[in-house]
C-alpha cells in the first residue's frame, strides 16, 4: 500500500479559476444507467466479477423501473425555506413511507426477480416481497439510519436499492441554490452519509472536491485535504493499493482514525462513486488492517 503525505499542484488547473457551486443534484434518468455500465466494465477479470455483474443488473433495474412511477411528494415551499434558514436538509424527515416509494420497491422487486443470483439472495428477495407494510417501513428506517441487522443484510440490499431511486428522484426536484452546509459528512439534501468523494473536472469546477451522498446521490462541495468525517486538516494521508493507477485513494485521518475514499474523476471520467467503491474492496481490507475504520456508507458493501 502506497502513501502520499502531500499533494502536488495539478498542471491542468493552471489558468482556471474554479468557483464551483455548493451542490449538484442527481439526474435519476441517467444515474443508474451509467452505474450499471460501470459495474459491468469493472466486472471484467475482477475477483468479485459475479457480484459486480449482479449489481450491474440491479442498477439496470433501478434505471428501468422509473417509467410510470407516481410523482414523489416534495417538501412544501415553507418547509424548504425553513430548512434553508436553519441549515437543515430539506429531505431529512422523509423516510420512504409514501406511495411513490411503495411503487418503487414493488417494481424493483419484480424486475430483480429475473436476475441471476445465488439462492440466498433469491430467498432474501422473496422475504421482502412477502413482507407487510410495517416490516418494509422498518427496513427502510434501518437502511436510512445505518442500523441494519447483520443477519438481514441481503434483504435490506433490495430496500436500499429502492431507496436510492426514491431519494434521487426527491433530490432532483429540489433547488440546488437553496441547499446549505448542514454538518461534516452530512448530505445537505437528505442528511445521508457520503459513499465517497470525487475530485471533478467539470467546467468551472476543475480540481474541486465533492462528496457524494450514499442515499440520494446529491454532490456537495468540500475542501480538499480535510477529513470528511471530523473536518480535521491534521494528519491527513492518502493511501492506495500497491500498483494502483492513482485514481482511487483512501483519505485517512489520524485524528478520528477514519477514512473515506476519494476518486479522481478528473483523471478518469468513467469512475462511479458507488461502483468503484465496491470494486475497490481490497483497499478497505488493507486500511482496516492498518487500524482505520470505514467512515462512508455503501448499501452494496453492507457487512464489510
Amino acid at each position: 500500500m502506497s502513501k502520499i503525505d502531500s499533494l502536488q499542484p495539478d498542471p491542468t488547473m493552471i489558468g482556471e479559476v474554479a468557483e464551483p457551486p455548493f451542490a449538484r443534484l442527481p439526474d435519476p434518468a441517467m444515474l443508474f444507467k451509467i452505474r450499471a455500465e460501470r459495474f459491468q466494465a469493472l466486472a471484467a477479470e475482477h475477483p468479485l466479477a459475479p457480484y459486480l455483474q449482479f449489481l450491474s443488473g440491479l442498477s439496470s433495474c433501478q434505471h428501468a423501473l422509473q417509467e410510470a412511477l407516481p410523482a414523489v411528494e416534495l417538501p412544501s415551499d415553507d418547509e424548504r425555506q425553513r430548512a434553508h434558514t436553519h441549515a437543515m436538509p430539506p429531505l431529512g424527515g422523509r423516510r420512504g413511507g409514501d406511495a411513490a416509494f411503495a411503487a418503487t420497491l414493488q417494481r424493483l422487486l419484480e424486475l430483480a426477480s429475473h436476475l441471476d443470483m445465488p439462492a440466498a439472495a433469491q430467498a432474501a428477495l422473496a422475504a421482502v416481497r412477502a413482507a407487510d407494510a410495517a416490516a418494509i417501513a422498518e427496513m427502510a428506517r434501518a437502511v436510512l439510519a445505518h442500523e441494519i441487522p447483520v443477519e438481514q443484510v441481503a434483504s435490506h440490499v433490495f430496500v436500499a436499492a429502492a431507496l436510492q431511486v426514491h431519494y434521487a428522484r426527491l433530490a432532483a426536484g429540489l433547488d440546488a441554490k437553496q441547499l446549505v452546509p448542514v454538518g461534516d459528512g452530512v448530505c445537505p439534501a437528505c442528511g445521508g452519509a457520503p459513499v465517497a468523494s470525487m475530485v471533478v473536472g467539470w467546467p468551472g469546477a476543475h480540481g474541486a472536491r465533492f462528496c457524494v451522498c450514499s442515499s440520494c446521490a446529491t454532490q456537495w462541495n468540500y475542501v480538499r485535504i480535510k477529513c470528511t468525517l471530523c473536518s480535521s486538516t491534521e494528519g491527513i494521508s492518502y493511501k492506495e493499493v500497491e500498483g494502483g493507477d492513482g485514481t482511487l485513494w483512501g483519505e485517512t485521518c489520524d485524528s478520528c482514525h477514519g477514512y473515506v475514499k476519494i476518486l479522481h474523476q478528473h483523471k478518469n471520467a468513467g469512475l462511479d462513486p458507488v461502483a468503484d467503491d465496491v470494486a475497490s474492496l481490497a483497499l478497505d481490507l488493507l486500511l482496516r488492517e492498518s487500524g482505520y475504520r470505514r467512515g462512508s456508507v455503501n448499501p452494496f458493501l453492507l457487512g464489510y
